[in-house]
């Protein structure tokens, strides 16, 4: 994929460290570290709140549904915003709803299913938030490498919070009672956005352009290049979670117990950690940019070691390497930031982390589907084939789509002499 190497990659890597150099990103790691964990104790308080309140583990369950159900939608809808609203403003506005949900939720006379509708407004506006503060980034830290990496420290604390975000939650649980604990939420959305309104920078809009949430969707989607490199990163995550997503079923098969289940639901995650600070820490931008093409079509290609039903030690080496295989992300968001136009940056962003979400939800949901038919372990098999096949036709077509602009560049230059 040497067509779409960065133009701009440097030859050696910055290193995380000098990102936190840059005067503003020290506020917007702060106030992700802070909403992120506030939002992962909210999940597990607010579950164990509704159902001591119904008794019901299906109302339970629906709380942490309802933090994808509403994600589309708010994406879709809200698109249009990241780009037509000064970015601080933003993302000021979010925290204090997200604030003022969790703050809601502490109140006693809250009943349940205010507090379910608590819940998706906080997941309604989420993807704006995101999306707006991942377009801000490279008018924070510039569209190199410095973007890269600081995009990848973001993503680094949202990764860590599957590891170490539930157990903190359980750990306030047995000190404070649920209302309690999301009383903390609300304390860290309040918290970031003080940080981001006072640590970073006013902005002006990108445009003052309005335009429906179709149309928003059609400028993103309807440029070749671009649309190639969303899906790139939309379709693989929804092969990935399948093995995630059937592990229990799976390790009930093999007759492995909760202890070992925990094990390997930690696999996937660990993986992708420790790829992703392998190539923010030890690989050039340059470099990064070349390992894209085959670690994406690699990626799924562990799945296949499912094929013989394996035992614990194989399924955590399965899992690991897929989740090392997530370092591609890094040369990725180059390639993205670089192919995304200034003015449809907020609404590209929105959509990206929108897809991402949804997809995988799709992901769970087919595989659960799948395994109703198919033994796990094939149904995991399966993924890895049909997951590298459509990985390999979306390189094939965004490897079409640079050449194509290269032609048609080359066109306009010789029609200007």
């Amino acid at each position: 994929m040497a067509t779409v190497t960065p133009a701009t990659a440097e030859a050696g890597s910055a290193g995380y460290r000098t990102v936190f150099r840059t005067p503003e990103f020290p506020a917007v790691f702060a106030a992700h570290l802070m909403s992120v964990l506030g939002l992962v104790v909210a999940e597990i308080s607010l579950s164990v709140l509704v159902y001591r309140l119904t008794g019901s583990p299906l109302m339970s369950a629906l709380t942490f549904a309802l933090g994808f159900l509403p994600y589309a939608l708010g994406g879709t809808l809200l698109a249009g915003i990241a780009d037509r609203l000064p970015a601080r403003r933003v993302l000021v506005t979010c925290d204090l709803v997200c604030a003022a949900c969790a703050a809601a939720m502490v109140l006693p006379a809250t009943p349940v299913a205010a507090l379910l509708v608590l819940r998706c407004a906080m997941a309604f506006v989420a993807p704006l938030f995101q999306g707006t503060r991942n377009a801000s980034l490279p008018d924070i830290l510039g569209s190199g490498e410095a973007y890269v990496l600081g995009r990848s420290l973001l993503r680094l604390v949202a990764q860590s919070a599957q590891l170490i975000g539930f157990g903190l939650g359980g750990l306030l649980l047995t000190v404070l009672a649920p209302r309690g604990a999301i009383a903390l939420t609300a304390a860290g959305f309040l918290g970031s956005a003080l940080l981001l309104r006072l640590g970073t920078r006013a902005r002006p809009a990108r445009t003052a352009v309005r335009t429906s949430p179709l149309a928003g969707m059609r400028a993103v989607l309807g440029r070749r290049r671009l649309r190639a490199l969303t899906l790139l990163f939309w379709l693989p995550p929804v092969f990935l979670v399948v093995p995630e997503a059937l592990l229990a079923a799976y390790a009930d098969g093999i007759g492995a117990g909760t202890a070992v289940l925990g094990l390997m639901m930690c696999a996937m995650p660990v993986g992708t950690i420790a790829g992703e600070l392998w190539a923010g820490s030890a690989l050039s931008a340059r470099t990064r940019s070349r390992i894209v093409a085959p670690l994406a079509a690699a990626g799924l290609l562990p799945f296949l070691l499912y094929a013989g039903r394996p035992g614990v030690p194989l399924v955590l080496l399965a899992l690991l390497l897929a989740g090392l295989a997530h370092a591609h992300t890094l040369g990725l968001d180059q390639w993205y930031v670089e192919a995304v136009p200034d003015e449809l940056r907020g609404r590209a962003m929105t959509l990206l982390s929108t897809g991402l979400m949804t997809l995988q939800g799709v992901g769970m949901a087919l595989a659960g589907v799948a395994a109703e038919f198919v033994p796990v372990h094939l149904v995991v098999t399966g993924s890895g084939v049909l997951g590298t096949a459509v990985v390999l036709a979306l390189l094939a077509e965004l490897r079409s789509a640079v050449r194509q602009e290269e032609r048609l560049r080359d066109e306009t230059a010789r029609a200007g002499k």
